[in-house]
């Protein structure tokens, strides 16, 4: 018996800063960049979006358009060092690429709704917007078996990690903060799952498309100790600029944090 097959029409898309897969995170939260869901306009939205202002969480339904396969076997981000069956995770790998994120409404202005905490990547298809209804939807404690096994770190930021990650988001880099909160908050040296080196016994480095972070590890407490630029001097004198942001570094380098 042949499969059925369904078809489904977005009703927008997903915009936002976030482009890189590594950039959207694991799931909504704080640390994420505000993004905004644009709806297509003659289709009588205008209408479907009344009461939405009274909405402070929304469940948004999309699609994860970046990916073209699926894997039965995926390694979880957190608390696992070998595969669970993927309808057991959240991996954006799934049979029918359908994503949910639950966020939080910020503004609504004509077909355009602003929302904080959303791990989607620019560009991603919407097929649906549902209320967020607590005594429904939130069941306190109830996690599956392999996250309990994760541990969780306090993240912080020295003096000169904060005042380079300011000035890099006043110079549009806006996402490099929230990827190191996400990628150190749960087993921060697993090199198999994220790009980290260790550069001494106590001192990590994470990349960050062309950025790095260093970090040092006690406990359950990091401390981004630095960002550093991931260019070499021979990389800027090269004229060829894959990620347009050599201008960027070399200033950056200027700086004294």
């Amino acid at each position: 018996m042949a499969s059925e097959k369904i078809e489904l029409t977005p009703i927008g898309h997903f915009r936002s800063s976030q482009v890189h897969p590594y950039e959207a995170g694991r799931q909504p939260d704080a640390h994420h960049a505000n993004g905004v869901i644009e709806l297509l306009a003659g289709q009588n939205f205008e209408q479907a979006l009344d009461g939405l202002e009274g909405c402070k969480k929304v469940w948004v339904i999309f699609t994860f358009h970046r990916n073209n396969h699926w894997n039965p076997m995926v390694l979880p981000p957190r608390g696992r060092s070998t595969k669970i069956g993927v309808f057991a995770t959240r991996s954006p790998y799934r049979p029918n690429p359908v994503g949910m994120s639950c966020v939080d409404v910020v503004s609504i202005d004509k077909l355009k709704i602003e929302v904080a905490g959303a791990d989607i990547l620019d560009g991603s298809p919407i097929l649906d917007i549902k209320p967020y209804v607590a005594y429904a939807d939130a069941f306190p404690g109830i996690e599956p078996e392999w996250l309990n096994e994760a541990e969780k770190h306090e993240v912080e930021f020295s003096v000169s990690a904060e005042k380079a990650l300011v000035y890099l988001e006043a110079k549009g880099l806006e996402n490099l903060r929230g990827f190191l909160q996400h990628q150190l908050e749960f087993e921060p040296v697993n090199s198999k799952k994220k790009r980290v080196k260790a550069l001494s016994e106590n001192e990590f480095m994470i990349a960050y498309r062309t950025w790095r972070g260093v970090f040092t590890l006690a406990e359950k407490k990091i401390t981004v100790v630095r960002v550093e630029s991931g260019y070499s001097e021979q990389d800027l004198k090269n004229p060829e600029d894959t990620y347009q942001d050599k201008e960027l570094h070399r200033d950056f380098l200027k700086q004294h944090f």
